[in-house]
Order: C-alpha cells, then structure tokens, then sequence
C-alpha cells in the first residue's frame, strides 16, 4: 500500500507544533502500525531528517505506552491498543492523520510523546495494599467470592493507557482511576484503605487538572481492554461511602 501520513510534529514542550505530510510506500498489510511508522522513520534518518517521536514497549498490547489518536480515534479505527492495530484496516491511498493524546493533564514532551506521570501520581496516592503479607500466599488462602474476584480481574486490566482520557471530550480520567479504586477495593487486602484510597487518589485526579465527568461515555467506547462504564458508577458510591464514613 502507498499511504499519505499527517503526523504532529513538535520539537519540544515548548515549541508550537503542525502537521507534516509524508508518503509512505510499500506498507504491507500485515504490519502493525508502528511498524509501519519504523518504516517511516527509517526512510526520514536515511534523509537526514529528524525520526518521529512516538512512544512504545512490549507491542504485545500490555504496556499502555503506545498512545496515539489515529485520524481522530484514540488507538485508531479498531478496539485495541495501536501496537496490535493492524494497516489492513487502512486501504490503499488512505490519508492518515496521527495525533498525541490530546489533554491538560497530558502536555506533549515531543511529536507523539506525552507526559502521562499524572497516572503515576494518581496510583502513588492510594493504589497500593499497605497491609504486611509476608511471602506470596497460596491462592486459596483468602476466601473471596467469585463475582468480586471476577470484578477485580476485570478492572485489574487497565494498562493506563490513557486512551480514556484522549477520548473524553472533557479530557476526564474518571475511568482510570475507578479501575484502580474498584480493583483494590473489593479484595480483602484492600480493605484497611478502602475509605482513604478513594477519597485521595479522586482528590490527585482532581489536582492534575483533568476535566469534569460527564458520563458520555466515549472512555469506556475507547477503553482497549473493556473497562466498562459502570466501574466510574461503583467508584463514585465508593467515594460517598467514604464521605459519609470518613477514613
């Protein structure tokens, strides 16, 4: 395939960025997408121009860093991260214009790269289990029900992304921080926190500068593991109960 790419170029933090256009010729379709960017860096370092800036891992569609929003979708046109995002979903001739994240709470470091360590900071609030547990326990060995067993898995595949947040159209990270409230908080490790880890990690949400939620739901639309829209639901009840209750 032969394919017209609209990348955001911008040098620094600082800089003012734009859009540039490049052809990129010979793409296969079974490459990933960010294969198909190598391709496009490979031909601009052998031109003597500066490679896109992008960020990327494991490109198993486990890490999260992969963050881009491609021709307006976080991620790109399929339900998955853009690692396992596929050009066979693009056709021949297909002009492709790819974005960072765009948010407040997520100023751009270079072209595609942002700065996500809100996420971190979030986490570092109240997303641990503080609870001594010695070595590692047997599975069995704490009792819990399947269904908060199954809720917890659910929510414990959050990758933190940010794709949620690059689809909010209010650039809220509501869904994110509930999967980290509502993972902990129905185990029986992390109990002894369930009042504080809700209020402080809503409370550093809130101090990044991420915007209002509004429950549109284009988060949980965008989520590439399926993070469902109730999940912002159960953290607010948690975020009452422990209103209500204090720490």
């Amino acid at each position: 395939m032969k394919l017209t790419l609209r990348v955001w170029r911008q040098r620094n933090a600082d800089a003012d960025g734009a859009m540039s256009t490049y052809e990129v010729d010979g793409v296969s379709p079974d490459m990933s997408f960010l294969e198909m960017l190598d391709t496009l860096n490979e031909e601009l370092i052998l031109t003597g121009e500066d490679p896109v800036a992008f960020d990327h891992d494991c490109r198993e569609g486990i890490c999260g860093a992969c963050s881009l929003v491609i021709n307006g979708d976080a991620h790109g046109p399929e339900r998955t991260t853009t690692c396992q995002l596929h050009m066979r979903s693009f056709e021949d001739g297909d002009t492709i214009d790819v974005e960072p994240w765009r948010a407040a709470a997520f100023p751009v470091v270079k072209d595609l790269v942002v700065d996500r360590s809100a996420f971190d900071r979030i986490i570092q609030a109240g997303g641990y289990v503080t609870a001594p547990t010695g070595a590692a326990p047997e599975a069995h060995a704490t009792p819990v029900p399947k269904p908060d067993a199954d809720f917890a898995f659910e929510h414990a595949e959050c990758i933190g992304c940010g794709a949620c947040v690059a689809a909010c159209p209010n650039g809220a990270a509501m869904l994110f921080t509930s999967a980290k409230v509502n993972h902990l908080n129905v185990l029986p490790q992390g109990a002894p926190e369930r009042a504080s880890r809700v209020l402080d990690m809503v409370a550093q949400m809130d101090e990044e500068g991420f915007g209002g939620c509004t429950l549109a739901g284009e988060c949980a639309t965008a989520c590439p593991k399926g993070i469902p829209l109730f999940s912002i639901t159960k953290m607010n009840r948690e975020f009452l109960r422990a209103t209500r209750k204090g720490r």
